[in-house]
């Protein structure tokens, strides 16, 4: 209770209370005018008590109104900082689980890293190891050929030395009977020839043994040559390849995979007719930026539906005639058809084949071998001209679509929104996809056309319209975060 009315309440029974006693203290013998008079004096403190306690009561009423309305607010502010508090600790949460996830990611690609540079380091150490070798086996191997080589002269002067001495043991045997005289002196000569014969064939026989050690040793150590040049080449070879999958695995930044993109990119023009109210022409045309991917098999310009002048939302449009031009610098082709993938309908591509993409000199894409090798992509708006980086998370329950995490995107460049129709790329500049819808990537694995669209003047002898309601209906049929 409010300390005031309670003052009040006190003195308004202080005063009933003093007047009460004024009334027991009058005599019976007194006047009646007094009494009168008295009676008359004393109702009026009680009214003004009572207007003063009315007062009091609509202060104290005024105040509680008051208090309610300040502690309504204060409440609802209590309320609204609960709530932001909630959302502000739900997201410094989210905050610290991708922190952590980046760390595990970026504590993973340093692992990697460093094992791919010890064996880089290892197998450079090997390879200058058997160049050494390789170094010493020739240096070796041209000593042995320079000996060999003197060993030989050798062996010749002394083929000439004992040639000439079998001439002499001739002529000594032919004056043999001639010369009876000196018969004893032949004979010792003969012994000494013989003698001499006899130690010139022993060193010719020990030159010849010499001179197959010597060969034995020229084979083997050429057969070690050989052996080591073949494992230096398969050594370089083992290095190239190490080196082309390091390359292969290596992410390009976002700056340069927009750059080859701005650099490769092709303009295509659409244009298509048909009758209006009155037989009034109607014209409708689209432009779009693209780039040229090939599945091995066949070479295309990619686009999404809504870069055409087709839509699948129902009724389709009975379009007359549709036609398309291709244009890089130059160079132009017009566009013979477009197909409709039978993975998804809203992706269109138009056949540009071999030829045709050598002479518009743009690169042709590969698609991605592996779609999943980085946790990240690069988004490419090629009407817009923006890019970035961008997460995406992988649902078992549509294999062909990615969802991008549009919530950490990362944009580098321009005013960044994705949306239907941007290109996909890999952290290896390979095409990953292209987004179907404001979140969903169809990834590309084969490019399998379903429907198929001649251009030119004869749409509605091909029902194009009729085939744009089945793939409307194809679309409905999808899950609706598809869509």
């Amino acid at each position: 209770m409010n300390r005031s009315i309670l003052i009040v309440i006190c003195d308004f029974l202080l005063v009933s209370l003093i007047a009460f006693s004024n009334l027991d203290s009058l005599s019976p013998g007194r006047s009646n005018s007094k009494l009168e008079v008295s009676i008359d004096r004393k109702p009026a403190p009680a009214n003004d008590m009572v207007g003063a306690l009315k007062m009091a009561l609509e202060d104290e009423r005024q105040t509680r109104e008051k208090l309610s309305a300040e502690l309504s607010d204060t409440r609802e502010s209590m309320r609204m900082r609960e709530t932001q508090l909630a959302e502000r600790d739900a997201r410094l949460r989210e905050s610290q689980e991708n922190l952590q996830r980046t760390e595990v990611q970026a504590r993973q690609l340093q692992e990697e890293r460093t094992a791919l540079e010890k064996q880089i380091a290892a197998a450079q150490k090997n390879l200058q190891s058997l160049q050494s070798d390789l170094s010493a086996s020739v240096t070796t191997a041209k000593l042995s050929n320079e000996q060999l080589a003197a060993m030989e002269a050798d062996l010749q002067r002394r083929r000439l030395e004992a040639e000439a001495l079998r001439q002499r043991l001739a002529e000594l045997e032919k004056s043999h009977n001639n010369v009876l005289t000196a018969k004893q002196q032949l004979d010792t000569k003969t012994q000494v020839a013989e003698a001499e014969k006899r130690l010139t064939q022993e060193q010719l026989q020990a030159m010849k043994s010499e001179v197959q050690t010597a060969r034995a040793e020229k084979a083997q150590l050429q057969a070690s040559t050989t052996k080591l040049a073949e494992g230096v080449s398969a050594l370089a070879e083992n290095s190239t390849a190490l080196t082309k999958e390091i390359r292969e695995n290596r992410p390009l930044a976002a700056n340069s995979i927009f750059n080859e993109f701005s650099t490769n990119r092709v303009a295509t023009e659409f244009s298509s007719t048909r009758s209006g109210v009155f037989g009034r022409e109607v014209k409708k045309k689209r432009e779009a930026q693209t780039l040229l991917v090939s599945d091995a098999s066949e070479t295309y310009a990619i686009y999404h539906v809504a870069d055409t002048p087709l839509s699948l939302w129902p009724p389709g449009t009975d379009w007359e005639s549709l036609t398309g031009f291709v244009v890089r610098g130059a160079t132009s082709f017009s566009i013979s058809q477009i197909a409709f993938l039978a993975q998804d309908p809203r992706v269109v591509v138009v056949p540009v084949g071999t030829n045709a993409a050598r002479l518009l000199g743009s690169k042709v894409y590969k698609i991605a071998p592996d779609p999943f090798k980085f946790a990240e992509a690069v988004l490419v708006g090629a009407n817009e001209g923006y890019y970035g980086e961008c997460k995406f998370q992988i649902d078992p329950s549509t294999p062909e679509y990615v969802k991008m995490d549009r919530g950490l995107f990362r944009g580098l460049f321009g005013k960044f929104n994705p949306s239907r129709g941007d290109l996909v790329m890999s952290k290896t500049g390979e095409l990953l996809g292209i987004m179907v819808n404001n979140d969903y990537c169809a990834v590309l694995r084969k490019v399998t056309p379903g429907f198929v669209i001649e251009c030119g003047d004869n749409l509605r002898a091909q029902k194009a319209g009729h085939i744009v309601d089945q793939l409307g209906a194809q679309l409905q049929g999808m899950p609706v975060r598809l869509q």
